[in-house]
């Protein structure tokens, strides 16, 4: 996981945090652990497979309604264990004026 220098806390769960991951269209979702946090990305453990999945950019949903989420892309993969880093600023895609949010909780 990327360090940039700004000293980031990470928040650290004994037993994770039940989280999903989703597509970016919707079209696949995955349970997952969420272990650790931080304001710019996050280690997750994933339950079921991941291979064939599009992991560039996706979704990780911190509630069961999906209100609440963070758009995503993925960083490295040890074995169920996934780190992955938030999307922000410069690195989202461009949307309409009626784009999605960042963060909502």
């Amino acid at each position: 996981m990327a360090d940039d220098g700004k000293g980031a806390e990470r928040v650290t769960f004994s037993r994770g945090y039940d989280v999903c991951i989703m597509a970016i269209d919707g079209t696949w979702r995955r349970d997952c652990k969420l272990n650790a946090i931080s304001d710019t990305d996050a280690i997750l453990t994933v339950e079921g497979s991941i291979q064939g999945l599009n992991l560039k950019e996706f979704f990780l949903l911190l509630s069961s309604t999906g209100l609440a989420y963070r758009r995503c892309e993925l960083v490295r993969v040890n074995g169920a264990e996934m780190d992955i880093q938030f999307l922000r600023g410069k690195n989202r895609k461009k949307r309409g004026a009626a784009g999605g949010h960042d963060a909502a909780a």
